[in-house]
């Protein structure tokens, strides 16, 4: 895979290769060498841009968890340096995320360097989260058509009538906003179409267009066979393949499936593979307790939702960025648990956003604001308002563990992996923050 380039910190290589194991460590460094001038560097962020994270951002090491060892510790205190591959593309250095784009397939031009513009919609007042520039308008534009083209032309995957909905999920630009480093196009198309398939059968399976608890398990293990494909007897292997075709969530899946295949790994596939099992795992919960009107206690949902959540999309920033974090670096523990807080921060923020949208349907829709009004005996505003204050912790966490694991494992996929969760989570507040088409705040300030 390509050359990431180089990382911007200075880090222990001794102490990296002791933490992670030499042979690793040694392999990923080699790899990375070996792979030099397939796509220009990333360039390192000048010494004078400001540090992502304000001052006030906790990097105090926790009692307990993975990443409360010394190494840690001492990552977290040099933070200035570490922020600067955290804090997503804002102001001076957003052109350094952006690769030089594929001879074949030109990207339209980055983002310039400048100050972040308003954009429409407002924040949620105290939500902790980092502005960005405008996505490029030219590639939201080509992303918008193609993924257009894909879901009337390719997969049949909505009837007209549902066409006012899909232009205003506004994806296009959501894609954009969360992968500034992709080489190409194309590479934005990998997670834009598997961002739609994932709705589709959200929507079509479990919410809002035909959605019910009843019987969901059996819908999805046959439609993530569309992911994971089966591997049976001659005589049954027609009538598996044809069921990919017969409806609208499994013909998203198969598609947008292969097109992932042509471009990504095998163990890039495999780790795809796992996060969407998660997934529908946390989609079967959240069933389980629609049938039975049980409000879980606050820690059972986040339990949930730590499952029913955004993972698959910041997993895969790097087949979107057309490299490769190896396999031995992107299961350890450290990796997990910052892929999982990015994870939750961000499904928190849709819980916050979405909040009157849900409240507007048909019967009790489980977030995290209901819950804690339930469980905690609290009214709607202090609910709402304590959400937010569950995102910012969860937030905090995923940068002071994000930053110890960049200075504990300065290999450049690592590096730039990190950088690119960042981003995503950071384009993911950006969207939500900016579709006024399907979301509004409720009136608690």
């Amino acid at each position: 895979m390509p050359e990431p380039g180089p990382s911007p910190l200075q880090s222990s290589l001794p102490a990296a290769a002791a933490r992670f194991g030499a042979p690793l460590f040694a392999n990923a460094m080699a790899s990375g060498a070996e792979a030099a001038g397939a796509v220009p560097a990333v360039p390192t962020v000048p010494a004078e841009v400001p540090v992502r994270a304000p001052a006030h951002v906790p990097v105090h090491v926790p009692a307990a968890g993975p990443a409360s060892d010394g190494g840690a510790a001492a990552a977290r205190q040099a933070s200035p340096a570490l922020e600067r591959i955290l804090r997503g593309p804002s102001g001076l250095g957003t052109a350094s995320l952006h690769l030089a784009a594929r001879p074949e397939e030109p990207l339209a031009s980055a983002v310039p360097e400048a100050p972040v513009e308003p954009v429409p919609g407002h924040p949620i007042p105290g939500l902790y989260h980092h502005p960005i520039p405008e996505p490029d308008p030219a590639q939201v534009e080509e992303v918008s058509r193609r993924i257009k083209d894909w879901a009337v032309d390719e997969v049949d995957l909505y009837p007209d009538d549902w066409e006012g909905e899909f232009d205003g999920f506004s994806v296009g630009r959501y894609m954009v906003a969360c992968h500034p480093d992709a080489p190409s196009i194309e590479h934005l198309m990998l997670a834009t179409r598997l961002m739609v398939a994932e709705n589709a059968v959200d929507d079509c399976y479990c919410e809002d267009h035909g959605g019910s608890p009843i019987g969901l398990g059996g819908r999805l293990l046959l439609a993530h066979t569309a992911l994971d494909p089966l591997h049976t007897t001659k005589e049954y292997q027609p009538e598996w393949a044809q069921s990919l075709h017969s409806d609208a969530p499994r013909r998203a899946y198969r598609s947008a499936m292969e097109y992932f295949l042509r471009m990504a790994t095998p163990s890039q596939a495999d780790r795809f593979r796992h996060d969407m099992a998660r997934l529908h795992m946390g989609y079967l919960a959240e069933a389980a307790w629609a049938q039975t009107d049980h409000v879980p206690e606050v820690w059972e949902y986040l339990a949930m939702r730590q499952f029913n959540n955004f993972r698959p999309c910041p997993t895969i920033t790097d087949s979107v960025g057309g490299y490769e974090l190896p396999a031995d670096l992107h299961a350890q523990t450290a990796m997990q648990r910052v892929i999982a807080l990015a994870g939750n921060a961000t499904t928190i923020v849709n819980d916050l956003y979405s909040y009157t949208k849900e409240l507007a349907g048909p019967g009790r829709h489980l977030n995290l604001p209901v819950v804690i009004a339930e469980r905690e005996d609290m009214s709607e505003q202090e609910a709402y308002l304590k959400a937010v204050e569950v995102h910012n912790d969860l937030m905090h966490e995923f940068e002071a563990e994000a930053a110890a694991l960049a200075a504990a494992c300065p290999v450049p996929s690592v590096s730039r992996f990190l950088r690119g969760v960042a981003v995503w989570v950071d384009g993911n507040h950006y969207w939500h923050q900016t579709n006024t088409y399907r979301y509004s705040l409720p009136d608690f300030w």
